[in-house]
């Protein structure tokens, strides 16, 4: 049925944040969407319009881009079971642009079935507010990212925190993953120049950390990409003790950030 496809997803997404009974989520079963294919680098939402839809993510990745950047600066990633703009369903208007980074599916869903469905569940409302409090909490640390980190700690930290969102949904358990972005896009997220990218993408691979093949990426060293990058995930903000939707590593990547 197309609402198992449509919120599998965002169910695992949510209940990595709070712990929801099975009434809560039965409430997404009549999420009224329509789904819609986009193209790589193709815009969905321009900075200036007014949503009267969320955008959620069902495969691929979509990026935040700064609409004044000449070279496209990505300012946030989605990953799939992330409702890009959730923020519109207070302040409709966009600031950016949300692009594609690759082929992606997302499913429009009227901001009002969200208004309702927080109406009639205390647990979804506090969900989707935790959802976006874990969207600022990101921000910060992008923002930390670029401020204060060489730009081979910055990529081993981008893709450290991608692999752990696709892991929160299910995704990625192997440590193999579609490849996010181009090298371009990379640089994009990353503020440093293409060929830099590329730089840092060879000397990953030279510390055989990953490996990084046509679209797919693969970490072949997830404990030393941690210990380099000096990830901790606690500002994903997956709960305490939900050790079913906890992704596998992060019981001990405490530890390991503690022995770099």
């Amino acid at each position: 049925m197309q609402a198992g496809f449509a919120f599998s997803k965002l169910a695992d997404r949510l209940t990595s944040l709070v712990e929801l009974s099975t009434d809560d989520l039965d409430l997404l079963a009549d999420m009224p969407s329509s789904i819609a294919h986009f193209g790589a680098h193709q815009t969905i939402l321009r900075h200036g319009d007014e949503a009267t839809q969320c955008c959620l993510l069902l495969h691929g990745y979509l990026s935040w881009q700064n609409h004044e950047s000449a070279d496209g600066q990505i300012t946030a990633i989605c990953v799939p079971g992330d409702i890009a703009n959730l923020h519109t369903l207070y302040r409709p208007r966009i600031d950016g642009n949300l692009i594609a980074l690759g082929p992606a599916i997302v499913a429009l869903v009227p901001h009002r079935f969200f208004s309702e469905v927080a109406e009639r569940s205390p647990a979804m409302s506090h969900a989707m507010l935790l959802m976006l409090l874990a969207d600022h909490a990101i921000q910060r640390n992008w923002t930390v990212n670029l401020g204060s980190r060489d730009a081979l700690t910055r990529v081993a930290h981008l893709l450290c925190e991608i692999t752990a969102r696709l892991q929160i949904v299910g995704l990625a358990r192997d440590f193999r993953l579609s490849s996010p972005f181009t090298q371009s896009d990379l640089a994009a997220a990353c503020s440093i120049s293409p060929v830099h990218a590329n730089r840092t993408i060879q000397e990953l691979r030279r510390c055989n950390l990953l490996q990084w093949q046509g679209k797919t990426l693969t970490i072949t060293d997830w404990p030393g990409l941690v210990r380099l990058a000096g990830f901790d995930p606690a500002y994903l903000s997956v709960r305490s003790g939900a050790d079913d939707v906890r992704p596998p590593y992060a019981r001990s990547v405490t530890a390991d950030v503690a022995l770099a």
